[in-house]
């Protein structure tokens, strides 16, 4: 079964050049080292830019479609990257995704949802 993680997060956390934020990197690094070769996490997975470079396109006025500069709603968390799973099922894709180096650190939050075919 296939699944993404969405991860979410405060981007002010992301784009430290501390010590610590390195840190933590170096761990996701090690992460995806770990489950790259098992199969279960995929390649092509992505760490998105900012917010702030969103284009959002969605219906506008008189049925026409409309372009806006930065995401739809304004949040203090966003989406910054996502994670394919191959996995045997719902519990498996929680168990690894519980394993992401960023929950605690950066406090980042993963949703694991089911990829429809």
């Amino acid at each position: 079964m296939r699944f993404l993680m969405l991860i979410s997060g405060d981007e002010a956390a992301w784009s430290g050049d501390d010590a610590a934020t390195r840190e933590v990197m170096g761990q996701i690094r090690d992460w995806y080292a770990r489950w790259l070769p098992t199969g279960k996490v995929l390649p092509g997975g992505a760490m998105l830019g900012p917010a702030a470079a969103t284009r959002t396109i969605a219906a506008g006025e008189g049925g026409r479609v409309a372009v806006t500069d930065g995401p739809y709603v304004e949040l203090k968390e966003v989406i910054g990257g996502i994670v394919p799973l191959d996995v045997t099922d719902a519990d498996e894709a929680v168990a690894i995704a519980a394993t992401w180096p960023g929950i605690v650190p950066f406090r980042e939050t993963v949703e694991v949802r089911p990829v429809m075919n």
